[in-house]
């Protein structure tokens, strides 16, 4: 029965984020890639992440076969499951980006012609995905092999190795987003008082920064908070607890999974390279 009732909530959060998600992605797809002349570190993230964003977008649809039917593991699993753990903290990682390159381009506007460059943006971002990549084959080759269903961790051995990818993968990130964003508020809100002409500007960009932020914490969050309850379960050995903790972590997976949508009017059509394009 509690089976059944994820299920239903995976297709009443997903159906929606695939309908709006797929078009929307290539739409944006599109204007960023085809259509705009001039590289800019902006261009770089955005496209980095529309790939991150349609790849997860992909593997929606397997995700709710996996959660409905005891699907071994095998080669569509790995390959489903490298997809999934690669693409979604590297959104987390592109958006931390995005909020570190906002932050030193408002804050020191004189280093940020040293500092930022396309190619440095492009750089960095061929780096995680490398890593990641090469951390999502080996991951499950090591720790999935006590497991006898795909994307189901039936065991209650703790996996310290996933504690250490939910704190590096989004409790850091976490704090540097949230710590970019205060700041470039701070920023914006004293330009604002000293620039009369271009309070309307400010408080858009205001307005924007505020708005990554709080999709940033509501979707991601609760995913995350679950997953360190889940290992805290392990830990203690509380089987009791099990049934409704795994279940709490599937429900927030669709809130997080939900980002690959959101982002679309987040960061795609909100970019300045987007709102200039004719």
């Amino acid at each position: 029965m509690l089976l059944n009732g994820i299920v239903l909530f995976q297709l009443i959060v997903y159906i929606p984020v695939l309908s709006l998600g797929i078009p929307l992605n290539m739409i944006a797809f599109w204007v960023f890639c085809c259509k705009l002349k001039r590289w800019t570190e902006t261009r770089v993230y955005m496209i980095n992440l529309m790939v991150a964003d349609s790849f997860l977008l992909f593997a929606l649809p397997f995700l709710i076969y996996f959660t409905k039917y005891n699907h071994p593991i095998d080669e569509l699993c790995y390959t489903i499951r490298n997809i999934y753990f690669t693409n979604m903290p590297m959104s987390i990682l592109i958006i931390t980006l995005i909020a570190i390159d906002r932050y030193i381009a408002i804050k020191f506007p004189l280093k940020a012609k040293i500092l930022r460059s396309p190619l440095k943006s492009a750089s960095i971002c061929g780096f995680l995905w490398i890593t990641l990549i090469i951390y999502s084959y080996l991951y499950p080759r090591f720790h999935g092999k006590t497991e006898e269903f795909c994307l189901r961790k039936q065991s209650i051995q703790p996996n310290y190795s996933s504690l250490f990818s939910i704190i590096v993968g989004y409790f850091i990130p976490l704090g540097i987003v949230i710590f970019c964003s205060v700041q470039v508020i701070k920023c914006l809100k004293k330009k604002m008082a000293t620039s009369p002409h271009e309070t309307k500007l400010m408080q858009k960009a205001i307005h924007i920064v505020s708005v990554n932020l709080c999709v940033f914490i509501v979707c991601f969050s609760p995913f995350y908070i679950t997953l360190l309850l889940r290992f805290a379960v392990d830990v203690a050995g509380a089987c009791s607890l099990l049934l409704e903790v795994r279940a709490s972590v599937q429900i927030c997976a669709c809130i997080a999974n939900s980002n690959c949508c959101l982002d679309a009017f987040c960061y795609y059509f909100a970019a300045k390279e987007f709102q200039e394009f004719p």
